[in-house]
This record gives structure tokens, C-alpha cells and sequence, in this order.
């Protein structure tokens, strides 16, 4: 709530005959105590909360003119350290990163690394789409079970300090949805990785309902046969808990999910699936997992608190549980948007 419709409101209660310790309860701290008590003070005396002049030290660097400067700047180019952008405007790194956080409100994005789409890739994309909306009513889009898999490891989740795009929210930076920065030896500025941390591969299945027992392969590879009896039971057991016998199965071009035999579990036991036919390479934008859950479920990691293989395990299982059903049914909806947008945007990258 801005000052103006705060001031209005103190008006309004002190009008009514609110005291001061009562009109600060009642907006739960959203005003000092001390400035109630000034502006009811003022209204006693003048009718009105007319402040001669503001109160506290005059802005000298953090003027209107210098947040100007500021996004001046982060409109011809939003890529940009905050060091470098202090340097081109002449501004201390301090007071940028207070007009950054404080004044313009944006957020610091790590530029993603995409898989290049060829013309083929493209138009298989397109295919994709058509095919869906071709053999899938709109309600049946919401009966499919996503899939995909993840690395961790105990060294959590980061980004790199100085690759930023400086955007009030993601879609404006006009790239794909990442991981926030995990906080690390906050007084040296520095973190500490180690050379080979120990890894874990999860994977999850996620629909409009919600997402799916958490699979965790502690030790080895995956291959076509650890893949069939260790994780699509899992997934079918899941989608008829959730939609009966009508949903349908999805995954990507990993070579365990392309391999004849996996392919052949699945045209069995599914009752519909998506075969490796019908679903384009490359199209981590088309999963939900990819462009939304998995980081969600990162930032409900508590990294710093990882010391061994046990204790990642522990909090992945604990995390997976707190993803929020709201998020998931979000996310899932915009899938379906998603494969609507992908002739208009010609098969290219649907970044938001």
C-alpha cells in the first residue's frame, strides 16, 4: 500500500475515533507508531496529514534522475552485471544494487542453455501439436502423466555469479525458467564445490493432479531394464490412482525410454502413452518438469544443510511432498497452451 492511501486510511479511522495505538494495531505495523501518532497529531491541528517536508535525510544518490539512469540503461540491454552497470553509470555497486532491489524491483536471471532446433526439429514440433490437437479433447490433455529425470548432487543447485538478466520477472527477461542462486559463505562473497560431489538421479511424474512417488536410483546407471522395473510400475500405478483407466503416458527421447522393449511395456500396459514416433527431440518446453517443477522442487531444497548422499536423499524425499499442488496445476494447464502457441511461434522455443 503506498504512503498516500495509508495516510488516507489513519484519516479515515482517526475520523472515526480511532486512538493511535489502536490504528497501528489495526494495520499490524504497516506505519510506525511514532508517524500515527504525528499524523493524527497533524489532523488535530490542521484538518489534514500536510507534512511540511519529508522526514529523514535528504536522497543524494538515489534520486529520481539516477533510478531513471538506471533503467534507461536496462532497457537497451538487460544483460549486464550489476558491477559493470555501476561502472557504466557512474554509481557506486552498492547504491545500484539498492536501486536494483529496492527501486525497480527486478530480479537476476542466469542466461539458459537451450538445445539447438534444427528446421527438421522444428517441424516436428509442429507435427507434434497438430497430432495432439488432431487425437486429444481438451479434457484429455489433462489426464497426462509428464515424466522426466534429474541429477542432483550434494552441492546443491547455483548459478553463476556474473551472467545476469536484470527483469522484473522471467518472462521479461525473455528466457526459460531456472534455479535460484543458493546463498553460500555469505561473508567472503566465494562458495566451496567440491571436485566430485556425490550424485543422485530421481525421477518424478507430475499430471494436473499432482505429482508422483518420487524414484530414487541410489547406485549405477539406468538402463531400458532397471527403467522397466524400477520406475514405469511405479508410473502406472500412479496414473490409475489418479485417473482410472483413461490417461495417457509421457515421455521424452532419453534412449532407456526409446529402447524397443521399453516402448513395447508401455504400449502394453499403459492404457494410451505417447511413443517415440509422435514426441519431438528437444523439447524440454513441452514438460512441465523442465519449465516449471524441477526448480521449484530445488528451491525446496535447504542446500546448505547437505553433507553426504543420506542427507540428499532425506531432503528430496522431504521436498517432493511440499510442492505446491497449486503450482503443479498451473503448470500442467500451461502445457496445453503451450502446444497451442507452437504453429503460431513456428516450432521454435516457447520461453514463458
Amino acid at each position: 500500500m503506498k504512503s498516500k492511501d495509508l495516510q488516507t486510511l489513519v484519516f479515515s479511522k482517526y475520523q472515526n475515533g480511532d486512538e493511535p495505538h489502536k490504528i497501528f494495531e489495526d494495520l499490524s505495523g504497516s506505519v510506525s507508531l511514532p508517524t500515527i501518532e504525528r499524523w493524527c497529531r497533524s489532523i488535530r491541528q490542521t484538518g489534514c496529514i500536510a507534512l511540511s517536508k519529508s522526514t529523514g535525510r535528504p536522497k543524494t544518490i538515489r534520486t529520481k534522475a539516477a533510478i531513471q539512469k538506471v533503467k534507461r540503461r536496462l532497457n537497451k540491454r538487460k544483460s549486464v552485471s550489476s558491477r559493470k552497470l555501476a561502472r557504466e553509470v557512474s554509481i557506486s555497486q552498492t547504491n545500484i544494487g539498492r536501486i536494483l532491489k529496492d527501486d525497480l524491483g527486478p530480479h537476476a536471471y542466469k542466461v539458459q542453455n537451450e538445445p539447438m532446433l534444427t528446421d527438421e526439429h522444428k517441424e516436428r514440433r509442429i507435427q507434434f501439436a497438430n497430432w495432439i490437437r488432431n487425437n486429444f479433447r481438451k479434457e484429455d490433455t489433462t489426464r497426462i502423466l509428464f515424466s522426466d529425470e534429474k541429477m542432483f548432487d550434494i552441492d546443491g543447485v547455483y548459478n553463476s555469479q556474473n551472467d545476469r538478466i536484470w527483469a522484473v520477472d522471467r518472462s521479461e527477461a525473455d528466457i526459460k525458467d531456472g534455479t535460484r542462486q543458493k546463498q553460500a559463505d555469505i561473508k567472503g562473497g566465494t562458495r566451496q564445490k567440491r571436485k566430485f560431489p556425490q550424485k543422485i538421479m530421481v525421477w518424478l511424474g507430475v499430471c494436473s493432479k499432482g505429482v508422483s512417488p518420487l524414484v530414487i536410483f541410489e547406485n549405477g546407471t539406468v538402463d531400458h531394464d532397471r527403467y522397466i522395473k524400477e520406475v514405469l510400475p511405479i508410473a502406472l500405478k500412479f496414473g490409475n490412482g489418479m485417473f482410472g483407466n483413461d490417461w495417457t503416458f509421457q515421455q521424452d527421447g532419453a534412449r532407456t525410454h526409446t529402447h524397443a522393449k521399453s516402448q513395447e511395456w508401455c504400449a502394453k500396459q499403459f492404457p494410451s502413452f505417447i511413443d517415440k514416433d509422435h514426441r519431438p527431440p528437444n523439447s524440454p518446453d513441452l514438460n512441465p518438469l523442465d519449465y516449471c517443477i524441477w526448480n521449484e522442487f530445488a528451491l525446496l531444497v535447504k542446500w546448505d544443510t547437505m553433507t553426504s548422499k543420506t542427507t540428499l536423499i532425506t531432503a528430496l524425499k522431504r521436498a517432493v511432498r511440499e510442492i505446491s499442488q497449486d503450482v503443479v496445476e498451473k503448470s500442467c494447464a500451461s502445457g496445453t497452451n503451450r502446444l497451442h502457441r507452437l504453429s503460431q511461434d513456428k516450432g521454435n522455443y516457447i520461453r514463458y
